[in-house]
């Protein structure tokens, strides 16, 4: 079978995305997956074998519908037997239909996908993202990937290790959604760390360049060990990650990999709603606030309230979880 999937977002709906890629490939072995999303979460493919090919679309940028267009074209001329793609939109079915494949499957947004879409699967949004994501190919196998699975081994810890991960995606910070606490509590965090023996490893990507100089600049306490720069792509993080007894960071997608890793993860959450982008076993870290309205974030509003008081969180809070 040659499977077509489609699943634009970032890199994190990517790795929420791997479960259902994994249980097609353990359905039919020999077939061929590509998948179609946005340029900025290519490196996907870094991290897993069931990726065949990929196809590069990037609705973020100027030319979003000439972006479509040319996609159609391509998956019109792919020769795939079959088409799933994840998406709310009512434009997703007439897209997948746009692109002639015979099997078609995509979430149930209405009367014109039920007609468009060989089955339009319900869309239960309340559930953990790999669950939702997984529902989809559920008219094909009955075969269930719970979690993300990818291409590092978890091999021998560092005794006492914590990885701190400060960062998250430069997009989001832009776009006025403050997922995060400050550099300050960062940095405050590393030095308490140090101070009761634990070997301390802080990484980050290049989207986290102005924290990580926060931190180098203003932490009292230089023993710990300096890896940014260092890991050039997920994967090289990833193996990071599998070698740290703990792992701390934000709502970001170096908290899936350590997921899909099976690390011991400690989670900051304010605004966004961590039994959706976590499982269980993730321990969270949130403030101790009363906001009426979390989780906000994407539940009811596109970017974040002035006041923050859901990450009100201080570095001795999350010492505490730690220690």
């Amino acid at each position: 079978m040659n499977i077509l999937a489609v699943n634009f977002g970032g890199i994190g709906d990517e790795i929420f995305f791997l479960p259902a890629l994994i249980s097609l490939k353990k359905e039919f072995p020999n077939s061929k997956i590509t998948l179609a999303l946005e340029p900025r979460s290519k490196s996907v493919k870094d991290l897993t074998d069931i990726i065949d090919e990929l196809i590069l679309v990037d609705i973020k940028g100027k030319n979003k519908y000439l972006e479509l267009l040319k996609f159609v074209f391509t998956a019109r001329k792919g020769g795939f037997d079959t088409v799933i793609s994840s998406g709310g939109n009512k434009f997703i079915s007439i897209l997948l239909f746009l692109t002639g494949i015979k099997k078609r499957y995509g979430y149930d947004t209405g009367k014109l996908s039920r007609i468009l879409l060989t089955k339009a699967v319900p869309l239960n949004k309340n559930r953990y993202a790999c669950e939702m994501y997984h529902e989809l190919v559920t008219p094909l196998t009955n075969i269930k990937t719970e979690l993300p699975e990818i291409n590092v081994k978890a091999g021998e810890k560092i005794p006492n290790s914590v990885l701190i991960h400060p960062g998250v995606s430069k997009m989001s910070v832009q776009k006025g959604m403050i997922k995060t606490v400050n550099a300050e509590v960062w940095t405050e965090l590393i030095d308490i760390l140090v101070q009761n023996g634990k070997y301390v490893m802080l990484a980050g990507g290049p989207d986290d360049e102005e924290v990580i100089e926060y931190i180098r600049n203003n932490v009292k306490n230089k023993n710990f060990e300096d890896f940014y720069g260092k890991t050039k792509n997920l994967k090289d993080l990833a193996k990071l990650i599998a070698k740290s007894e703990k792992f701390v960071c934000s709502d970001s997608a170096p908290l899936h990999i350590a997921v899909a890793l099976r690390t011991e993860t400690y989670a900051i959450f304010g605004p966004t709603d961590d039994k959706k982008l976590i499982p269980n076993f993730v321990k969270v870290i949130k403030a101790k606030d009363n906001c009426p309205l979390k989780p906000c974030l994407w539940e009811r509003c596109q970017t974040t309230c002035q006041t923050l008081d859901c990450l009100k969180i201080t570095a001795q809070d999350i010492a505490d979880a730690l220690l």
